[in-house]
């Protein structure tokens, strides 16, 4: 007994040893994945994407890849929204008498190929993009030409030397490509780029960026692939991968945060991130955005009869209850402009929305349905995509408003498309109604109050009067902030009077990040984190 207990006792030493070695080196292993972690896997909705060609793309979730792959003249950091830092600029300034930029590029820069930045990459991309004429064109409209001074000087000649450019310049809109791989893939920068480019689909699969990352696949609504570009100009990118991985559902986001199988989870609603705020694995970042969801209706009488009366707009504006929504659906990580220009920028504050914006009344909005000659209500059809913001739903967001109105007798069809369809549509001003977001990729507030009285005007069929215009312009030119301010100020008013714009959150950005990675700092406009940033935790 005792010889077979000794030679039993042996194997389970045996196996313990056994068992403590597998332990050490499976810890080992781990610690070992952990300090040279090589792939960054982002969850994120991506339905809205449709290309990566810098000259077309306009939508709301492709910044994050564009900010990656590509590089502007100059930038903004995080955080700090008025200075304009140097990027492949290394240095500008005001030439001719203030009519035009004058950059100095940095030495040795290279795209993937190989061939070095010049001056005439900075030219071809810009006159590209305002060749192309797609809707991005119109952030450039300050643009009247662009000059090569000698291979690493460039000249931005502007259109009206007192509207702004510079900080314009940090959107990725002006992102510079390697011309001469563009146009070996058929791109031009020809008067006619509109007819006969086609570099777009060879674009939307590879990169011609200086930027840390390079794209090497995209599949629609699956999944985007970048690797380490091994050409880039400063320190190597933390990974030599990053997989921005399609998972338009926020619960599935959840699951696979909380498997390892993704570093960060974009779209989660705020009761997810509740649920995960004490998870010692996964930490939640918040920052305060620029870009907001909005509803947009139109005066056509052709898609709406009523809502085409202005009192009837006004009704609409004054029977939402927007506190529910941002206390209820946001869980009070939101805010909420007066209008077009968000909270933080020139003057829009929540007092100023509280003075001048729209708020819920419901006697009011009743006493409007009477003056647009509906007492009794009437209704009309609201357009969204099936995706979501800062973890809410349009439909959700919609199922609310479509109870707000009810109560004054405003019956709202919910029509939910998905995200190229609603495009099309509402582009092209067919929509009766629209939810949708807005996020210009470079904080300057001229790109979002030109654009009102501009295209989006256009969408809803809104006849611009002189005097809106006239405002946008004189606040463009306005040096001095108070006076900018009180211009802008006036601008908004307009706009609530006119209530086409129905501005309904200004997210909060969370993010739900898992402790394998560090440095993950949210931006507040637009394109919500740099990747460049990112870095493994160990």
């Amino acid at each position: 007994m005792r010889h077979m207990t000794s030679s039993h006792g042996s194997q389970m030493g045996a196996l313990a040893l056994a068992a403590l070695v597998l332990i050490a080196v499976a810890t080992s292993g781990i610690s070992a994945m952990a300090a040279t972690k090589t792939t960054l896997v982002l969850g994120v909705d991506i339905s809205d994407t449709r290309t990566f060609d810098p000259a077309r793309q306009f939508e709301y979730s492709p910044p994050i890849t564009m900010r990656a792959v590509y590089e502007t003249l100059v930038t903004m950091t995080p955080g700090d929204y008025v200075n304009v830092k140097p990027l492949l600029a290394k240095s500008w300034k005001l030439v001719d008498g203030g009519r035009a930029w004058q950059f100095q590029l940095r030495e040795g820069v290279k795209f993937p190929s190989g061939n070095p930045l010049t001056a005439e990459d900075v030219k071809f991309c810009f006159e590209r993009l305002l060749n192309i004429k797609e809707n991005p064109a119109e952030v450039a409209e300050n643009v009247a030409g662009v000059e090569v001074v000698d291979p690493l000087t460039v000249k931005v000649v502007m259109a009206d030397k007192n509207q702004p450019l510079l900080n314009i310049l940090a959107s990725v809109t002006l992102a510079i490509a390697d011309s001469k791989t563009v146009k070996a893939q058929g791109g031009t920068s020809a008067k006619d780029a509109d007819k006969t480019d086609k570099a777009t689909p060879w674009l939307d699969q590879h990169s011609a960026g200086t930027g840390p990352y390079i794209l090497t696949s995209w599949v629609r609504n699956s999944e985007i692939v970048l690797e380490r570009n091994k050409n880039y100009w400063r320190a190597p990118a933390p990974f030599e991968r990053v997989v921005i991985r399609h998972i338009g559902d926020s619960a599935a986001q959840l699951l696979a945060l909380r498997r390892g199988d993704i570093d960060a989870a974009l779209n989660l609603t705020p009761d997810q991130l509740e649920s995960v705020a004490r998870d010692q694995n996964i930490r939640i970042l918040s920052g305060t955005s620029l870009d907001y969801m909005y509803m947009a209706l139109t005066s056509s009488a052709a898609l709406n009869k009523t809502l085409a009366i202005q009192a009837a707009r006004q009704a609409v504006a004054h029977a939402i209850d927007y506190d529910g929504i941002i206390k209820g659906l946001m869980l009070g990580y939101a805010t909420r402009p007066a209008t077009f220009i968000p909270v933080g920028l020139d003057g829009s504050t929540e007092a100023l929305t509280a003075e001048i914006g729209y708020r819920e009344d419901l006697a009011k909005a009743k006493r409007l349905l009477a003056e647009a000659g509906v007492p009794n209500g009437f209704s009309f059809r609201l357009s969204y995509g099936k995706a979501s913001i800062a973890g809410t739903s349009y439909d959700l967001v919609g199922q609310k408003i479509q109870a707000d109105l009810a109560r004054v007798g405003i019956t709202l069809e919910l029509d939910p498309l998905d995200q190229a369809t609603l495009r099309t549509q509402y582009r092209e001003g067919k929509s009766q109604a629209v939810l949708t977001f807005w996020n210009p990729d470079a904080p300057e507030p001229y790109l979002w109050a030109q654009p009102a009285v501009g295209r989006v005007a256009k969408r809803v069929h809104w006849a611009v009067p002189k005097e809106a215009i006239d405002l946008v312009t004189r606040a463009g030119a306005e040096a001095e902030p108070t006076k900018q301010s009180a211009i802008y100020r006036e601008y908004q008013k307009l706009l609530v009077d006119q209530a086409n714009y129905i501005i309904l959150i200004q997210p909060i950005y969370r993010v739900a990040t898992t402790k394998a990675i560090t440095d993950y700092q949210l931006t507040a406009a637009g394109w919500q984190v740099d990747l460049y940033d990112v870095k493994p935790a160990h």
